[in-house]
């Protein structure tokens, strides 16, 4: 992590309590890999970086334990979560499921304009993506939201948000993953542009599943 001061002025330019601020640059951190799956969080380390109290950081801490992104045992110093092949797989096995479901009823309740807005989107993605440039898109998240199932939209996108985006930033870690992923993603947008909700639930599925493959393998074998 770059060393400079944090201030109240968030990444959108909009003035932020402290704590929060601090909050999202470890979070950043996390999922850049700075603060490594594992490694212990020193908060008068990460207090003295930052230029701030032990206080924001402290209760940053807290906060990332409560997304489970961070644990701490009694007695211990908090970690960044571990990443094990069968965590992994637990994980990606409720993505198949829910996001299978998810894709089939988006299919059916997006609007044309969205649709197609979502197509432009994922061109742009790509382009940025070619081009060297960060653009955030989360295409799975989109989905999820279009299937306007409160129950599954808040289990993927609000509590499981933030560990299920570690995971899946691992299992595209690897340049030729990242390539097959988007050529799959394009299956899927189109399937859903055809309106046909049973062919996109399945590659969703399909989808997942290699991708769950992908981070067992790179993980370890299985216990």
């Amino acid at each position: 992590m770059k060393d400079r001061p944090i201030t109240t002025i968030d990444k959108d330019g909009i003035d932020a309590p402290l704590t929060d601020v601090v909050y999202q640059r470890m979070l950043d951190s996390i999922y850049a890999g700075a603060l490594a799956p594992g490694s212990v969080i020193n908060e008068v380390e990460l207090a003295r970086e930052f230029g701030v109290s032990r206080g924001p950081v402290r209760e940053a801490v807290r906060r990332l334990q409560g997304i489970q992104i961070v644990t701490r045992e009694p007695y211990t110093k908090a970690r960044v979560v571990s990443m094990t092949a069968a965590s992994a797989l637990e994980l990606f096995q409720m993505r198949m499921g829910l996001e299978g479901v998810a894709c089939f009823l988006a299919t059916q309740r997006m609007s044309d304009a969205d649709i197609e807005q979502l197509q432009r989107d994922l061109e742009a993605h790509q382009r940025a993506r070619q081009d060297g440039a960060e653009r955030h898109f989360d295409l799975h998240e989109r989905i999820v939201r279009a299937s306007g199932n409160k129950r599954i939209i808040t289990a993927l996108c609000d509590d499981l948000y933030h560990l299920l985006r570690i995971y899946r930033r691992h299992s595209g870690s690897v340049l030729e993953r990242k390539d097959d992923a988007f050529e799959e993603h394009w299956q899927i947008v189109r399937a859903i542009s055809r309106r046909d909700a049973r062919l996109a639930e399945s590659l969703m599925r399909s989808h997942i599943e290699r991708a769950a493959d992908h981070v067992a393998a790179q993980l370890g074998a299985l216990p």
